[in-house]
């Protein structure tokens, strides 16, 4: 690897790590606290004014839960396939689709069947949404509003607003999610004749 390819390569480590902490909706501090680096070495990892260090990567790595070869971008050599490491955070499964550190991230999300409905508890983050619903029917909660998503139907939405996604009927339900930076949303191009068919949870 020559110095310029080098140079690239960690000069995207920083965006990625951002990246890496803001969809995991960790705080510095609280990454601070749990890797035992302090909070300005973290700022400064993050945006590219301290070089990324092996001291420095492994403990992030294992609070990612993300093989080092992909907190620094090296290419696997020798296989073509696609490794998708899923990620399990409150108890829904979520596979990551994109690797691009920064901009818009893609998932598919599986909730898992339950003997019944959990009862909503929303939270806020910063941010955009957006969702397809794939199988399964989707309880979604924003702000004052709460519907049901069935196979085929999308939503996005401002996720500093309190939101939630569930199961509306306690079954599986599977679902793509495109999640952005504040400001930034998906452009969809849409039949304008078309009405939207979310039902309004009763």
């Amino acid at each position: 690897m020559d110095h310029k390819t080098e140079d690239n390569v960690l000069d995207a480590v920083g965006p990625r790590l951002r990246a890496l902490r803001r969809d995991r909706g960790i705080t510095l501090a609280g990454l601070a606290a749990t890797t035992g680096v302090s909070e300005s070495t973290l700022s400064r990892l993050e945006s590219g004014q301290r070089r990324p260090s092996l001291e420095l990567l492994l403990p992030l790595a294992r609070i990612y839960d993300v093989p080092l070869d992909d907190l620094v971008g090296a290419p696997r050599t020798g296989d073509p396939r696609i490794h998708l490491k899923p990620i399990r955070r409150h108890g829904m499964t979520f596979v990551p689709l994109s690797r691009r550190p920064g901009g818009v991230h893609a998932f598919k999300m599986i909730i898992p069947a339950r003997p019944a409905p959990l009862e909503p508890t929303p939270q806020t983050h910063e941010g955009f949404e957006w969702l397809y619903v794939l199988n399964g029917h989707l309880r979604l909660v924003t702000g004052e509003r709460d519907l049901t998503l069935p196979p085929g139907e999308a939503a996005e939405f401002d996720t500093s607003l309190p939101h939630w996604l569930g199961s509306a009927d306690g079954g599986a339900v599977e679902l793509l999610i495109l999640f952005g930076p504040q400001g930034l949303r998906a452009h969809i191009r849409t039949d304008p004749d078309r009405s939207s068919r979310a039902e309004p949870r009763r």
